[in-house]
């Protein structure tokens, strides 16, 4: 069992890649790692997400809810238990996850109150989502292509007072202690600024501050949250697994950039097999924020 600290307060800041699953780019990995890596993010972040949904500045309780980029459902599943009234409509450009998503529900039992539907959002136009009176967006704007376009469709989406909540999380998770690996200490650090590089010129809107976004699209930012993630992770087989497909992704992105000393010692870490595997560390954490940002259409 994992031991979570969340520390919820009010902060303003630029938000965070977030996993592959929206749209592709450069560096994404396969469909598989993609739904792995965001159904561990789920089990391990289960309790700041709940944190956030619980939070969310709703004048009533919604009954139709719409999770845009929905991957494999980690903001479906948590809507759903915060809101037991409520239907959710789940929209991704991925139909093996949305499959997953069907799949997820059924075995729950909520497969009544879950509808799946393919959209590419950077498209001329959307299905038809009738009129939500909350969207979710998690880590889902950055990827976008046009989020100013995006965000005015949302607007136009909403219902009356309805609610619009963007959630991002700022920066890929870190889990090794500063002075890890024992012969290349700060390796982390350097592939997270190697990998921050890469973002930077593949996904330019990483890092955006969707306050002032949302203002410029007509919406009324309600309130802004970080939640900040700080998880103990010793002994913890669900938080190794999710350090290995976390640092896997981290050097689809850096390894260009890392000496050769350091793309080795990420190797060792990697190597499920090897004696410096991550899968054998007893000093994981997991450290990052995830931030929210709430806006109404504005009158």
């Amino acid at each position: 069992m994992t031991h979570s600290h969340p520390h919820v307060h009010a902060h303003r800041h630029p938000a965070h890649p977030g996993h592959p699953g929206q749209h592709g780019h450069p560096g994404q990995p396969d469909t598989d790692a993609q739904a792995e890596i965001l159904d561990l993010d789920a089990d391990v972040l289960a309790e700041h997400i709940a944190a956030i949904t619980a939070w969310l500045p709703l004048t009533g309780d919604p009954r139709h809810v719409v999770d845009l980029g929905c991957g494999t459902g980690t903001g479906t599943f948590a809507l759903l238990d915060r809101f037991p009234d409520a239907r959710i409509t789940a929209v991704d450009s991925s139909p093996e996850h949305l499959q997953r998503l069907r799949e997820k529900a059924c075995a729950r039992g909520v497969e009544d109150r879950v509808r799946t539907t393919w959209a590419d959002l950077d498209g001329d136009s959307w299905p038809d989502l009738g009129s939500p009176d909350l969207v979710w967006a998690s880590a889902s704007m950055h990827h976008m292509a046009d989020p100013a376009r995006t965000l005015r469709r949302v607007r136009e989406l909403l219902a009356p007072d309805g609610l619009f909540a963007v959630v991002e999380l700022a920066g890929f998770p870190r889990f090794l202690p500063p002075d890890a690996p024992e012969d290349r200490p700060g390796l982390e650090d350097r592939c997270h600024a190697a990998s921050d590089r890469f973002h930077a010129e593949h996904v330019p809107h990483r890092g955006a501050d969707w306050g002032p976004m949302l203002t410029a699209a007509g919406f009324s930012v309600d309130g802004e949250r970080t939640v900040a993630v700080d998880i103990e992770g010793s002994g913890d087989e669900v938080i190794a697994r999710y350090a290995l497909r976390s640092l896997r992704g981290l050097r689809d992105t850096a390894a260009e950039a890392l000496p050769p000393e350091d793309l080795a010692a990420l190797d060792r870490l990697l190597d499920t097999t090897g004696p410096h595997s991550v899968l054998r560390r007893d000093d994981l954490t997991v450290r990052t924020e995830r931030r929210v940002w709430a806006g109404r259409a504005a009158s």
